[in-house]
């Protein structure tokens, strides 16, 4: 069965994140930036792969002396036609010049639009500290934060720069409800969550992500790694308690990129949950065993393709491979054991499970899944493939249809997803007349999307 392949736009990106990295490390900065978008246009809300390490980059060009967006670089930038191409405009004039806010707030705008809900809290957390650190914060600002918030349902985020932006306008009667509106949603919101699991999740969310914005505004020198391993042992043998300082510990010796200091990450990590049986440090650690599994595999991968004909290389490459899955799987299963509200991490686990053809039990997660609005769009689309790859054509077309009348933008990329996956299943379901109707109005869209152009022509004569 073949038609779509739901590792077909993670493997493309992967392999432009790992080129961007090569030619990051020569300083061909520019290269790197171009070679971090087009993985971005594959994946448009790879965070921890994509989105960070660029600004990464972005942030050490700027410290060697890297020149800002020239004239014809904003003119060949500015906008776009859907909100991921506005996206990776807006993310290539921030690369160019990462201290101008409006390129971030033209970005949070496209990601919010495009429903990119990670990297919207993301950059959306830069523009607040950035705004807030200004000698002369901007109103506009606050309100966008504030809009783009609650349209995320982020409601103590939202209420927080409404409260930034009611400070700076005290005389604002209609900005002062909307305050105590937002007030009374974050409050609702927050009487939904019962378990003890969200809490810690909403704090080691805060955390990480206050910990991820002081790091990107340092390039880190091997000397500064090292000076950042030493404080966090003093600020862990001041309050030894602390789970706040085990995880920054175990966070900066990771960063050494050292085996040894990478195991000690480890064993920190794991004597506290072993202590505690707090969960918080058994998630940091499977993160960060992901990520070097995941390093691992771009280095057995480089060197398979050194040396194509070396057969041990490329059962090395597969066994790394198997390694890196079955980590991410093992610890999704146990997010999702630990967080059972968190409908995101439902969604993660069920993407895992997809990619391992787990598809009855991918199935549920997604389902529910889908009560995330951040989530929805996404999950009802996995919902549907799952369908396809058991070959239950008939449902799989009615989750698409159905997602595709609920889709708010019919020209954005999940809906040309959306709709080149019915067509897909029109045409394993033997109705070859319908799936051209489909694939005729995705090429009316964009003709260049996937295979469609050959599809149609394929189609049309057999008709």
């Amino acid at each position: 069965m073949g038609g779509i392949d739901p590792e077909d736009g993670l493997e493309k990106a992967i392999k432009f994140f790992e080129r961007a990295e090569e030619v990051a490390a020569t300083d061909n900065f520019d290269y790197a930036i171009e070679m971090y978008l087009e993985g971005l246009r594959r994946m448009p809300d790879a965070l921890e792969d994509g989105h960070i390490p660029l600004r990464r980059i972005a942030l050490i060009r700027q410290g060697k002396g890297g020149k800002k967006p020239s004239v014809v670089d904003k003119m060949k930038h500015h906008g776009g036609k859907t909100p991921l191409e506005k996206m990776l405009n807006a993310e290539y004039l921030l690369a160019k010049d990462p201290d101008h806010l409006p390129y971030a707030e033209a970005m949070l705008k496209a990601c919010v639009a495009g429903g990119y809900g990670r990297t919207a809290d993301w950059i959306a957390q830069l523009i607040f500290d950035a705004n807030r650190a200004s000698e002369k914060p901007s109103l506009a600002t606050y309100l966008l934060l504030k809009d783009s918030y609650k349209s995320l349902e982020m409601f103590s985020k939202a209420v927080e720069a409404c409260r930034c932006a009611v400070e700076l306008k005290s005389d604002d009667d209609e900005l002062a409800d909307e305050l105590r509106d937002l007030t009374a949603q974050m409050t609702l919101k927050k009487g939904k969550y019962g378990q003890k699991g969200d809490f810690r999740q909403s704090i080691l969310d805060r955390k990480k992500q206050e910990m991820l914005h002081t790091q990107e505004n340092l390039v880190k020198s091997a000397e500064f790694r090292q000076k950042a391993v030493e404080a966090a042992r003093a600020q862990l043998q001041a309050n030894p308690n602390s789970p706040a300082n085990i995880l920054k510990l175990a966070e900066a010796l990771f960063e050494l990129q050292i085996d040894q200091a990478e195991q000690e990450a480890f064993v920190i990590l794991g004597d506290a949950f072993a202590k505690t049986a707090d969960f918080v440090f058994k998630r940091r650690e499977g993160e960060l065993r992901i990520k070097k599994l995941r390093q691992e595999v771009r280095k057995a991968k480089a060197a398979a393709q050194a040396d194509a004909e070396n057969e041990d290389l490329k059962k090395k490459l597969a066994d790394t491979i198997e390694d890196f899955t079955q980590a991410e799987l093992e610890h999704y299963r146990l997010c999702v054991q630990n967080y059972p509200t968190d409908l995101r991490m439902k969604y993660e686990y069920g993407v895992r499970l997809l990619l391992n053809k787990e598809y009855d039990k991918a199935i549920p997660l997604f389902q529910e899944a889908q009560r995330d609005p951040q989530c929805k769009m996404a999950a009802l689309d996995k919902t549907g493939l799952c369908f396809f790859l058991k070959g239950w054509f008939a449902d799989a077309i009615d989750i698409f249809s159905r997602a595709l009348g609920t889709c708010g933008d019919q020209d954005s990329d999940i809906a040309k997803e959306l709709r080149y996956n019915l067509a897909r299943s029109y045409e394993e379901n033997k109705q070859p007349e319908k799936a051209l109707e489909v694939y005729r109005k995705l090429a009316q869209v964009d003709y260049n999307y996937k295979d469609v152009s050959r599809r149609v022509e394929k189609l049309r004569k057999t008709e």
